[in-house]
């Protein structure tokens, strides 16, 4: 595989389908297309989710390990303040987060169960040169053999059962974190756990002790993961962070006892209308957000916030409304559509009004105290 001629033809067919490529006859004896067409689909994905790793004789998983892996944004971001001396990932995979998490340590020790896939990351270091220690061992049979102490571990524990349906309750994760908490803090002060964007995060608060800090990292304003540190001395209380990177908007922070202590005022729209993103959203800070940047909420169950003068720096969508009647909408116009605590999607609504997605201005359809309306972004 690692044959100029053999990496010549996988780049070379980078923007080839891979239907199509995969109905090809391999050119080589020795390669099969299924193997090519593996390595043509791991570059792909590397361009738009991990492009450090586009560099000469680096190899690529299946394309599940590739779909698991974390994007190079969101192991960057997690990297951030971690330093020491010794760094255990329990979780392998791809060894995305571990490449970066692991920056700033002098002893990394990598665990995964997957012997062909251990033996990839370990080829994809040399090449990238750093070295590190890489175990073929499950979770489980490490920790109970490991005499060592490190200053962060890792894990990204499964989510799949073996018919691979998802899972998002902790006892249902491989390992289960709620059986394995105290053997992680006998080997470390620090651990950082990888979990389900859809987790509900009252539920983690009430099941998982020493919870330091809640991260909720979105990507564009999609949520990706929420990763949870734990620490042996942490406060009562838990900070919970949202971030939403690749954006130019700031992170949001608070304890996560804050949200109850605030209440809200309600308004009609006035001349600033503020939509938080989904980060934001995720941390269920909905009065919070209001009090923090003195804006007034459209309606208890409609997270839009308003203002009669303009708020900077606001973790979210700012834009300057009118409201306008349904019949004043014309027909063919293009309009990006926001549907807010609204009877209709934003599909039904293009089709009820005859109006295609896109152009410059938002239509957002939504509910006040008073009832339903429509607003037209300035």
């Amino acid at each position: 595989m690692l044959r100029k001629e053999i990496q010549d033809y996988i780049r070379a067919n980078i923007n080839t389908d891979l239907p199509a490529l995969l109905l090809r006859k391999s050119p080589f004896d020795d390669i099969s297309i299924q193997e090519i067409a593996q390595q043509v689909k791991g570059l792909k994905v590397a361009q738009r989710k991990f492009p450090f790793l586009l560099k000469e004789g680096i190899q690529f998983p299946p394309g599940l390990n590739l779909e698991q892996a974390s994007s190079q944004s969101t192991a960057q971001f997690k990297a951030c303040g971690l330093s020491g001396e010794k760094y255990l990932d329990l979780t392998s995979g791809f060894g995305i987060d571990a490449w970066f998490m692991s920056e700033d340590f002098r002893d990394i020790t990598l665990v995964e169960q997957d012997r062909d896939l251990i033996d990839l990351v370990q080829h994809n270091w040399k090449i990238l040169g750093r070295p590190a220690n890489f175990v073929n061992d499950s979770l489980e049979s490490f920790l109970k053999r490991n005499s060592e102490r490190f200053d962060v571990v890792y894990l990204d524990p499964a989510r799949r059962d073996q018919h691979k349906n998802k899972k998002f309750l902790l006892e249902d994760l491989s390992p289960n974190l709620l059986e394995i908490q105290e053997d992680l803090f006998r080997i470390s002060d620090h651990i950082i756990i990888k979990l389900s964007p859809l987790i509900d995060i009252s539920y983690l608060l009430g099941a998982v002790r020493n919870i330091s800090k809640i991260q909720i990292i979105a990507v564009r304003n999609e949520v990706k993961e929420l990763v949870l540190h734990l620490r042996t001395d942490a406060a009562a209380v838990p900070l919970i962070e949202a971030i939403n990177l690749e954006s130019e908007e700031p992170s949001f922070g608070f304890k996560a006892a804050s949200e109850a202590a605030c209440s809200v005022e309600y308004s009609e729209p006035e001349q600033f209308l503020y939509l938080p993103n989904t980060a934001v959203l995720k941390s269920g800070a909905f009065n919070l957000i209001a009090f923090r940047f003195n804006l007034k909420k459209l309606h208890p169950n409609t997270h839009v916030y308003t203002s009669a003068v303009k708020v900077d720096d606001f973790p979210g969508r700012v834009m300057q409304v009118d409201t306008v009647e349904a019949k004043s909408i014309k027909k063919g116009g293009k309009f990006n559509i926001v549907s807010k605590n609204y009877p209709l999607t934003p599909d039904q609504i293009r089709k009820k009004y005859k109006i295609s997605d896109g152009g410059s201005q938002y239509l957002i359809f939504t509910q006040s105290v008073k009832g339903k309306i429509i607003l037209k972004s300035s």
